[in-house]
């Protein structure tokens, strides 16, 4: 299976998400979080209308930091699980990717 270099895991604090594109599409399709210590990957697109979740470069948290936060609709996510729990589309999902870490820290996309 082929990887996709993200960053160092050091980048990613408890509680702190980044956008990346890793497909070099000119857009961050992708966002990665570290929550309750496990890091976690999901598509940047809101399962309402399919449009990037940020408002600006990595802001995708609720101000509480406690959801994952559609800027364009206001939907909430939980962050370990990306269910919708406010919002349009309500009992929806986001969808996860495939991440990695190598022994330096490395942290890897998996595609």
């Amino acid at each position: 299976m082929e990887s996709i270099y993200l960053c160092h895991q050091a980048r990613l604090a408890e509680g702190c998400a980044l956008g990346f594109d890793p497909h070099h599409e000119g857009r961050d399709t992708l966002l990665v979080l570290r929550w309750q210590g496990l890091l976690r990957a999901w598509l940047n697109s809101c399962p309402h209308l399919e449009v990037p979740m940020h408002y600006r470069k990595g802001r995708f948290l609720s101000a509480d930091g406690q959801y994952i936060v559609c800027f364009a609709h206001g939907a909430l996510f939980v962050p370990d699980t990306g269910l919708c729990v406010l919002g349009p589309c309500l009992g929806q999902s986001l969808h996860p990717q495939s991440l990695s870490v190598d022994e330096e820290g490395g942290v890897w996309l998996a595609v």
